[in-house]
C-alpha cells in the first residue's frame, strides 16, 4: 500500500497537485487553513492511491512525498 505524506504547513494551495492526480484522490481542504493562510491539499482515500507520483512531481514547493 502506498503512503503519501503532505507538509500541510508549507502548501500554498496551488491545485497543481490535484489537477495531476490521475485517480482523483486529492482536494484542497475547504475547511482547514495552514499557517501561510491557504487551503493545503489533503488526500481523500489512501487506499485508492497507486503511488505514481505524479503530484509530488508536480509540487513546485516540494511538500508531497510518495512511499511505496
Amino acid at each position: 500500500m502506498a503512503k503519501l505524506t503532505i507538509r500541510t504547513e508549507r502548501c500554498k494551495g496551488c491545485g497543481l497537485c490535484v489537477n495531476a492526480c490521475p485517480k482523483k484522490l486529492l482536494k484542497l481542504a475547504g475547511d482547514k487553513i495552514n499557517a501561510k493562510g491557504h487551503h493545503p491539499a489533503e488526500i481523500t482515500d489512501m487506499e485508492q492511491c497507486i503511488a505514481c507520483a505524479f503530484c509530488a512531481t508536480m509540487c513546485p514547493d516540494c511538500v508531497i512525498t510518495v512511499e511505496r
